[in-house]
């Protein structure tokens, strides 16, 4: 069953965004993941089955291994304190999160692995990632010489993101608050990668976002997903040139190749575009977790 959209009685919904519903319940928040895909910015008409439970599943895995690194935002409350209608709770089981509300940093913590994407266009022009100078001869794809940590501002009504430099990043939230933000994002990073390298996946880039809680800086939103990471399968990995990917390459490929001008609204995509996209999604789930659906079980805010 698809959920593109929620409408949950007795909940005041604080939000809709992309990808997630978001409930407001006084000192928490309920997010829901729903099955809506965008792409170039854009919501597609047509959703992806199961797409949000994935995300879901795959960031609860992230936030309960990396507790050791950085407390989180998850909540000790589980679904059923927070969503008394049991139908509500039957659409919402897997897919949703009950969390602590936090004050989120205007940032997004950026940590690249590999040439590709904003910073490949970057380096091509200047040299440099970020600002931060970089070796030449490096390829398209190609492993950098150590993980960078490079900050960008949160895109606020429509507008893009904007990569900043460390300083300006500084400046906005304070020297110790960005130090920490950086060491805490490279930890994050590293430790990732390596494990689901063993499980063939190259994260070649990600994107954390942080809050404070009572104080506490903490991880919030999605963590470590095929929409917040380019995810490449390790087998088959050339540098040189583009990288297949475990999230929406079927998706984009399908609107470029249509000619889609990339501005709403958008065309629907075909079953066999849907059907190879979705499968994409559950393969990186089972690689990382080794479960075609992970729960876990006692960790609260969360009913399977």
């Amino acid at each position: 069953m698809c959920v593109v959209e929620t409408r949950l009685p007795g909940l005041k919904l604080l939000k809709r965004g992309k990808v997630r519903d978001v409930y407001d319940l006084g000192n928490e928040l309920l997010i829901v993941a729903t099955d809506r895909i965008s792409a170039f910015d854009v919501i597609l008409p047509t959703p992806i089955p199961g797409k949000g439970r994935i995300l879901t599943q795959i960031s609860l895995f992230w936030f309960n291994k990396m507790q050791h690194i950085v407390p989180n935002h998850l909540s000790p409350a589980t679904l059923a304190d927070v969503v008394h209608d049991e139908e509500s709770r039957r659409l919402l089981a897997g897919r949703s999160m009950v969390v602590r509300k936090a004050e989120p940093l205007p940032l997004e913590a950026i940590v690249r692995g590999y040439l590709s994407g904003s910073a490949l266009k970057e380096y091509r022009e200047q040299g440099t990632v970020c600002g931060m100078p970089l070796p030449p001869g490096l390829q398209e794809a190609g492993r950098l010489p150590e993980p960078l940590f490079t900050p960008s501002t949160k895109a606020q009504g429509g507008t893009h993101d904007e990569n900043i430099t460390f300083g300006c990043l500084a400046g906005i939230i304070g020297a110790d608050l960005a130090a920490r933000v950086r060491e805490i994002s490279l930890r994050l990073y590293g430790e990732a990668s390596r494990y689901a390298l063993e499980r063939g996946i190259i994260i070649a880039d990600t994107k954390f976002e942080f809050g404070l809680v009572d104080g506490e800086l903490v991880l919030i939103d999605e963590v470590l997903t095929p929409d917040s990471s380019r995810f490449w399968p390790a087998d088959g990995y050339a540098p040189g040139g583009p990288q297949p990917s475990f999230d929406k390459q079927y998706v984009r490929d399908y609107l470029e190749a249509i000619g889609w001008d990339k501005r709403p609204p958008a065309p629907p995509l075909p079953p066999d575009v849907v059907a190879r996209t979705a499968e994409k999604y559950r393969e990186a789930l089972r690689r990382l977790t080794g479960q075609e659906d992970y729960c876990p079980g006692a960790g609260g805010s969360v009913e399977c």
